[in-house]
């Protein structure tokens, strides 16, 4: 006979209490390989254990993780022994840790530290091949997913940053069985078809231990090492460490990161503009002075004469120097298609944030402006519209 129909959360309930009373589950130690270690702000820690069939979602609570004498890492074999946690409203569980030992280093992790050794002692990590990153690239090659969040907030910060920069991507996988030699030919191809290219960020989001690990394969390391252009590394987030890292030119702890370390901002180059105006100008004013002493203790035709002629360069100077902040006008940069937000008070929008529905701003093109009212306000987390 047939049991009559029940809600889920009813059978989630009955579920939970078989699981929690059951004597096995209530003390029982597991091994396997941690993987998507992730430390919470509240010091809790989340971590998944594995085999080669299946995995577990385990619960260190912050009470247990400090004391232990040791730190968890991707790939460590560990024996844990805990008891089984059951998320009533998810339909999921979860093993509460209490103890942890360490069983071996896991496959991975050895396989990092000896490909890490190797590396080390041919000199492929040595500072005396480091390239330096240029102060102001004309053109940046990104290497990575040409889908993911990563290449929109690299080059979102790299145009929001300097709009004069060139950016060339180069799309290549970044996970799975065929994404290092992928990334090894994107190398390839930016130092054969882009030799012009000023420096390659190289990198991805974040993932676990086993979708990053094309950065750890020795292929890539040798590709990022024989660059005749600089790289910046830049794979996950600001825990993750691969060789990658450790051969490029640079390491940034994410791929924003990556994008603000090889723009300077317009604005520090118009300030050194500004610097570099005023200092031409004092110069001249000192060179007038001592040429005016000289004229009365030599020959007056002569000083004129080469008074004229550092006239000419100071004025050639002068000439450069104009236009190079002709670059950077912003009426300069409208022209291009650009234009600038403002709100009802004036004041020059830098994001969403500044508005909400129902505000005026206006858009001020360089041959005039449209007045605006705000519908809706959509913002963007992680690289994704909300």
């Amino acid at each position: 006979m047939a049991m009559k129909p029940i809600q889920v959360s009813q059978l989630n309930s009955y579920i939970k209490r078989i699981l929690q009373t059951d004597p096995l589950l209530g003390n029982v130690s597991v091994v396997g390989e941690v993987s998507n270690l992730k430390y919470h702000s509240s010091g809790h820690v989340y971590f998944t254990m594995k085999d080669s069939t299946s995995k577990l979602n385990c619960f260190l609570p912050y009470e247990q993780a400090v004391a232990l004498h040791f730190e968890l890492a991707e790939g460590m074999e560990i024996t844990a022994s805990g008891y089984i946690s059951v998320f009533e409203r998810g339909g999921t569980y979860s093993l509460n840790v209490r103890e942890i030992e360490v069983e071996g280093t896991g496959n991975l992790a050895i396989a990092f530290e000896k490909l890490k050794a190797k590396l080390s002692k041919e000199g492929l990590f040595d500072e005396k091949y480091k390239k330096p990153i240029p102060l102001h690239p004309k053109k940046i090659l990104l290497i990575t997913s040409g889908t993911g969040a990563a290449v929109r907030d690299m080059i979102k910060i790299i145009t929001e940053r300097n709009d004069q920069v060139d950016i060339v991507v180069i799309p290549c996988l970044v996970q799975g069985p065929d994404a290092a030699s992928d990334i090894s030919k994107a190398l390839d191809v930016a130092n054969r078809k882009f030799r012009d290219g000023d420096v390659i960020l190289l990198g991805r989001g974040g993932g676990s231990t086993e979708e990053l690990w094309a950065f750890n394969e020795e292929i890539v390391a040798r590709s990022i090492f024989l660059s005749e252009i600089p790289v910046i590394a830049a794979v996950g987030h600001e825990t993750d460490v691969t060789i990658a890292d450790f051969v490029a030119d640079l390491r940034a702890a994410t791929p924003s990161e990556a994008a603000r370390l090889a723009v300077p901002e317009t604005v520090m180059l118009r300030k050194n503009m500004m610097e570099w105006k005023q200092q031409l100008h004092q110069r001249m004013e000192g060179y007038f002075e001592i040429l005016s002493l000289k004229l009365r203790q030599h020959d007056i035709e002569g000083l004129r004469q080469r008074l004229n002629d550092r006239i000419s360069y100071l004025e050639l100077e002068c000439k450069h120097q104009a236009a190079e902040l002709e670059a950077y006008n912003p009426y300069s940069i409208m022209d291009r298609g650009y234009a600038a937000v403002v709100d009802k008070e004036g004041r020059f929008a830098k994001g969403v944030d500044t508005f909400k529905a129902g505000d005026s701003l206006t858009v001020i093109f360089k041959d005039g402006k449209i007045n605006c009212s705000v519908e809706e306000v959509r913002r963007r987390s992680n690289g994704k519209e909300n």
